[in-house]
């Protein structure tokens, strides 16, 4: 019989409905001793939080966050809310002995990002970050071949992430929908949002990066603010960014993004090129894994379109038979599986915080880089002589 473990959620946009269906999920698929009860779901509007909380099977509403972290009743504390808010909810979580578990990216900073860390360390609190990319299968897969070493010494990394959603000068900013492009919510614009994960992605399969040269542009300069209808603001945050970086192993990279891709809706792909053999990805066709192996015989020599769907890839034998391909919502419900499974066993489970802030200190460094137009050296989290 599992145990119990009372969820609060706090948001109920995109996130929190990933989430929702996650918590929902994951015990018919997985066989965990922890099972998430849907205790509470909060937001300012009673009228949306409370249709949301119907919707998804949450057992009751807050309109204020401080309340549901303050009951004694929630075990889980899930951040799903707009970036300004997520330092002050995860360190009073973590005050309160809940567990933490926080949207990407971390926080508006780093600064903010090691108040977490110390809040979740002084608390000796479980914590994870929802970087669920890391859950896709191939890209779980791609980790196993990296680890496995056969991709020898890697020389090049190169990551893109590409959508097309605020070109038109009409999209506002701002409001309960679009706060992603008002700085004061979300901290910065693309970089956060989308290279924060392919930073994590590219740390998680090869490594530190140290150093970063960025640039980035604002293509839409003023925008109407969504819940100010003909008040017109400047738009601080980056429409775009490119920046080259080197790894703590010798390798170098480059990073696109952009939200300017006209044609792109969700364009996340990587490859890592090695001594022995490359890697290639694409969610835009999440199933695959493209391997290439320079030690297959010279007239079979070439790049493979590995369909990853067999019960011998990560995460798949909990899902259909071989063929049968999984999507974007199952990355949620692996990282929630991988993470109760760690509270049944005592390991640690990754991105924790502080894994988070690694990711957050080479987004502050580039776009330092990118105000400064000069290299920026990464500190490293967990050294307080650098950080």
């Amino acid at each position: 019989m599992s145990e119990p473990l009372n969820v609060g959620i706090i948001g109920y946009g995109f996130m929190g409905r990933a989430h929702s269906n996650a918590y929902l999920k994951v015990n018919r698929f997985f066989d965990l001793s922890y099972r998430p009860v849907m205790k509470a779901a909060c937001g300012r509007d009673e009228d949306n939080v409370s249709a949301f909380a119907e919707k998804w099977g949450w057992e009751s509403v807050e309109t204020d966050w401080r309340e549901l972290v303050g009951r004694d009743d929630i075990d889980v504390v899930d951040i799903c809310v707009p970036n300004k808010l997520h330092r002050d909810i995860a360190v009073a979580a973590a005050d309160e002995g809940k567990v933490v578990l926080c949207e990407k990216p971390l926080a508006m900073s780093a600064e903010e990002g090691r108040e977490m860390v110390e809040a979740v360390e002084r608390a000796d609190v479980p914590n994870m970050v929802w970087y669920n990319y890391r859950r896709v299968p191939a890209i779980a897969l791609a980790k196993r071949l990296v680890d496995e070493g056969r991709l020898g010494r890697v020389f090049h990394c190169r990551a893109r992430y590409l959508q097309d959603w605020t070109i038109s000068p009409d999209v506002p900013q701002g409001g309960h929908t679009l706060w992603r492009l008002d700085k004061n919510e979300a901290g910065s614009g693309v970089t956060g949002d989308l290279l924060a994960h392919s930073i994590d992605t590219a740390m998680w399969l090869n490594g530190p990066i140290n150093r970063v040269c960025a640039t980035t542009e604002t293509f839409v300069k003023e925008r109407e603010r969504q819940d100010e209808p003909g008040e017109v603001d400047t738009v601080d945050i980056d429409d775009a960014c490119a920046f080259l970086a080197w790894f703590d192993n010798g390798s170098m990279a480059t990073f696109e993004s952009t939200r300017y891709a006209r044609g792109r809706k969700n364009m996340n792909t990587f490859e890592i090129n090695g001594e022995k053999g490359a890697i290639f990805f694409d969610l835009e066709e999440p199933n695959y894994l493209q391997y290439y192996n320079h030690g297959d015989d010279d007239h079979a020599r070439g790049w493979r379109k590995i369909l990853v769907t067999d019960e011998e890839h990560p995460y798949m034998d909990h899902w259909w038979v071989p063929g049968c391909a999984i999507g974007y919502e199952h990355t949620f419900i692996h990282a929630l599986a991988d993470f109760l499974g760690g509270l049944e066993t005592g390991e640690t489970v990754h991105p924790t915080i502080e894994d988070a802030l690694e990711t957050q200190f080479v987004c502050d460094a580039v776009l330092e880089s990118a105000a400064d137009e000069t290299w920026q050296d990464v500190p490293l989290a967990n050294n307080p002589e650098t950080a």
